[in-house]
């Protein structure tokens, strides 16, 4: 079961920009933080940025902190990656997911998050 929708990802070359997309149908996204991982080819998922159910509350990791913005617009049940900047090391096949309570303790943590989206690439050429 993928609720999550994602569009957007694609090859471009270091320095460019990119909008990943996520839309949670229904009321999927209802007073839920959101969050977007990545996984790099051979590597972990690693935690990219999350977002509170306001919007007033936003996290990044430090390798993407000021090179990405996360944002959402509740009213289109939608969120979206704003990449800029791009590194070869930004490669990776990016998911969103939706934080699964609250009170959750770790939003890095990626079980902490209970639907998830399909998964698309990112590709950033040097």
């Amino acid at each position: 079961q993928v609720p999550l929708v994602q569009s957007g990802g694609g090859l471009v070359q270091a320095g460019d920009s990119l909008r990943l997309s996520c839309a949670g149908p229904g009321r999927t996204f209802n007073n839920k933080a959101v969050g977007w991982f990545r996984r790099p080819l051979g590597k972990d998922r690693e935690f990219v940025a999350q977002i509170t159910w306001t919007g007033d509350n936003t996290y990044y990791s430090d390798s993407v902190k000021g090179r990405f913005t996360i944002s959402r617009d509740n009213a289109k049940s939608t969120v979206y990656l704003q990449m800029n900047s791009l590194k070869p090391e930004d490669t990776a096949v990016y998911y969103c997911a939706r934080l699964g309570s609250a009170f959750a303790s770790d939003r890095e943590n990626p079980y902490e998050y209970d639907y998830w989206g399909q998964g698309t690439q990112v590709t950033v050429s040097s």
